[in-house]
């Protein structure tokens, strides 16, 4: 066989379900003879953004795979790669290369350029080392602290034949370490020892699906819980115990109960302090539980240190707090709860104005609120732009069930949004999914509607279109200006229909429900549906420091 034949049959079984990208890679047409389906986008970033939703929205269970040309093809697929190297997203990407004796300047050679971007990035060289190369590639996807991995392979490679006798692989099966004993006593005994501990959530709690776990320890020890921005939705946010999530913007409970927090307990969280996850603030003595040990005091010092998967690692310390403490964990009598409540009716409260807003142009807190109500939250997997509708959802979009938000933030690569709901819609059909995005994120990458379109993808994108480029104004004022020059941006509802989707242009508060039940129920027919709502630029967000 030859060197493409080998990758799509070992691609088969590993379980790939679909390859995305571009065409112009004999992986596709490889692909869809062994029954893996091609998706043709119109961008590569936006491939590479469906596998890398793919793999979140499967808990990294199943491996999101996206396929490009060699030099203009991998080369435009470059920011969706960082922004999965930066969430910690393992998805495998699969560029072709030059001809192996045009590996030399000028042409671009991506196993070497994208290694700042990826945790593991190699070439093939020849043909019968399709089966060992693979096997390396996934098991750099499976253990340890997950990332994007990329595979070279020459376009002679492809067509290289080997013999069939040399062809061997065995799907790569997945080890996960656990706590070291020591640790987890210890980490036990300060939990149980805190007057006001405080759990932090990070995106490793979903990847190991191990939110039953931290629930259970939460409740065991009455500890409050708040998530990073990617771990969003690790913790159910209709627990009792839950603060919400801490962005960039951030429920009023998550800023008051980590102030008079006595001790930190980070699981699943590489703690990295950046702008769009709360930091903890100085002084605070902190925990980390993580698998990867270069994220170890990284940027905090720590009180105790534990390596490990983040389901194991809670399981060892519920164990561990039932000897210590017994089977029955701190006496609930609800007084944590009861102050998690008041702060959040008050914090409510103040909000209410803007989410029950009436005024023209739209209040994008009003779509936010009369979403949550066409759509369960329970039934939805929703994820967002940078920028406002970011800032303006994390707050106050509440979710109770694992993976029903996608988050990000490290890297905010504008459009990112829309070729994560495709991606989450592949991987749960039977969830609605939503990109939450603005005019500025629809500009970059609009077009790829009409993948979802032609792909049968049934997505929603709530499109809140300010006529502006919001958040710029004040330190861009004259760019920002220019784009803003006709005080409108487009009639992205006439685009999204000339693109073969269900849409609807929302100018008035009382059409929001109506608009938003008739876009459910052409999603649920299997159309995309884009709704176009006319927003004023809302520069009130929800920052408690």
């Amino acid at each position: 066989m030859n060197g493409i034949t080998a990758m799509a049959k070992i691609l088969k079984m590993e379980g790939v379900e679909f390859i995305s990208g571009f065409p112009m890679n004999a992986i596709f047409e490889a692909g869809a003879k062994e029954g893996i389906r091609p998706i043709m986008t119109r961008n590569e970033r936006v491939g590479v953004g469906i596998a890398d939703a793919f793999t979140r929205a499967s808990f990294g269970r199943r491996i999101g795979v996206c396929a490009m040309q060699s030099g203009p093809g991998v080369e435009n697929a470059f920011a969706g790669v960082a922004q999965a190297f930066s969430e910690s997203v393992p998805i495998l990407v699969l560029p072709t290369g030059p001809a192996r004796r045009r590996l030399l300047p000028p042409n671009f050679i991506s196993s070497r350029s994208f290694k700042d971007i990826t945790k593991w990035a190699d070439m093939i060289g020849f043909a019968d080392q399709v089966p060992d190369q693979m096997r390396r590639a996934f098991v750099q996807l499976r253990m340890g602290k997950q990332g994007p991995v990329l595979l070279e392979i020459p376009e002679d490679v492809t067509s290289e034949e080997f013999d069939d006798a040399k062809f061997h692989y065995e799907p790569v099966k997945t080890a996960r370490p656990a706590g070291d004993p020591a640790d987890i006593r210890a980490a036990a005994k300060a939990l149980i020892a805190a007057r006001n501990p405080v759990i932090r959530a990070g995106q490793g709690v979903l990847i190991a699906c191990a939110t039953e776990e931290l629930v259970e320890l939460a409740d065991l020890l009455q500890i409050p819980v708040f998530s990073t921005l990617a771990g969003k939705s690790a913790f159910p946010e209709n627990h009792p115990l839950a603060l919400g999530a801490g962005g960039r913007t951030r429920p009023r409970m998550v800023m008051d109960f980590l102030k008079k927090a006595d001790l930190v307990f980070a699981i699943g969280s590489s703690c990295t302090k950046e702008g769009f996850t709360t930091p903890i603030p100085d002084g605070k003595a902190v925990i980390q539980a993580t698998i990867d040990e270069r994220d170890i005091s990284k940027d905090y010092p720590l009180e105790q240190a534990i390596i490990g998967d983040a389901k194991l690692v809670l399981r060892q310390l519920i164990e561990e707090v039932k000897v210590q403490l017994g089977s029955k964990g701190k006496r609930a009598n609800g007084d944590v709860a009861k102050e998690v409540k008041a702060v959040k009716d008050e914090w409510l409260k103040e909000w209410a104005p803007k989410l029950n807003s009436d005024e023209t142009p739209i209040n994008p807190y009003r779509v936010i609120r009369d979403m949550a109500q066409v759509l369960n939250p329970a039934e939805t997997i929703i994820t967002h732009d940078s920028g406002n509708p970011r800032d303006h959802l994390v707050p106050f979009w509440e979710t109770p069930v694992p993976g029903g938000y996608i988050g990000w933030g490290k890297m905010t690569t504008l459009g990112a949004s829309l070729g994560f709901a495709m991606g989450a819609k592949l991987a749960r059909p039977e969830k609605t999914c939503v990109s939450f995005l603005g005019n500025a994120a629809f500009g970059m990458v609009g077009m790829d509607f009409e993948t979802a379109v032609r792909e049968r993808i049934p997505i929603l994108v709530a499109l809140v279109n300010n006529s502006l480029l919001g958040g710029y104004s004040s330190s861009h004022p004259v760019a920002s200006e220019r784009y803003n020059l006709n005080k409108q941006t487009g009639d992205y509802a006439k685009l999204a229909e000339a693109l073969g989707g269900y849409a609807e242009k929302v100018e008035k508060p009382d059409d929001i429900i109506p608009a938003l039940k008739r876009a459910k129920k052409a999603i649920d027919s299997g159309q995309a549906a884009l709704l176009e709502f006319i927003t004023r630029e809302e520069v009130s967000f929800s920052q408690y420091r």
